[in-house]
């Protein structure tokens, strides 16, 4: 069966496309769709849910969307909804993480560690066309003082695992492991029929 993600984000498909293995996993730019969903929502899972809908009703395809961010306990919670957009809706595509990682870390460059708290949520929801599914995971770790590793995307880089490595730090099989997508992705595997 196919499943088409509402993203463009190759990286992303190719970590999807390792979780569910039974099913063919395409990206809306390998089904020939230019479609952008406004993420105007005020949580993950509305934001999510929206995207799964919306691009189901222009395909007729099983969608399955995220949205996901950090959410950095000093900050009481920012970036959170607005971890790709908090730059501008202009800087909000994948090539503009380096810029938002570099922010943060420069916002944070004073603070001792037990200050730099983070919490990595990723909502996943799918939508068939009948039924709805939404399903959410989180992963805690700190804010690094640097990007470290080459590996992964967006906030991996700057995302620290209690045990001392970043994210972008991990094998793709490492980072599969323990990933906040991989969790919600199992989670909503069970309703993928």
């Amino acid at each position: 069966m196919e499943i088409l993600i509402a993203t463009n984000n190759e990286a992303k498909r190719k970590e999807i496309q390792e979780i569910l293995t039974e099913y063919e996993i395409i990206t809306l730019k390998q089904a020939n769709l230019n479609i952008k969903i406004k993420e105007d929502k005020n949580t993950f899972e509305e934001n999510a849910l929206k995207k799964a809908v919306e691009i189901y009703n222009k395909t007729k395809i099983p969608c399955i969307a995220d949205d996901s961010g950090i959410c950095i306990e000093e900050y009481e919670g920012w970036p959170g909804v607005k971890t790709a957009r908090f730059l501008g809706e202009d800087k909000s595509t994948a090539e503009y993480a380096s810029q938002r990682n570099e922010y943060i870390i420069e916002k944070m460059k004073k603070l001792p560690k037990e200050r730099r708290k983070v919490s990595y949520i990723t909502v996943i929801a799918y939508f068939n066309g009948k039924e709805k599914y939404i399903e959410k995971a989180k992963i805690e770790g700190y804010i690094s003082e640097k990007p470290r590793g080459e590996n992964g995307f967006g906030f991996d880089e700057i995302f620290e695992l209690k045990n001392g490595k970043t994210l972008a730090e991990l094998t793709a099989k490492e980072k599969n492991e323990i990933s906040s997508r991989k969790i919600a992705l199992e989670k909503i595997k069970r309703y993928i029929k």
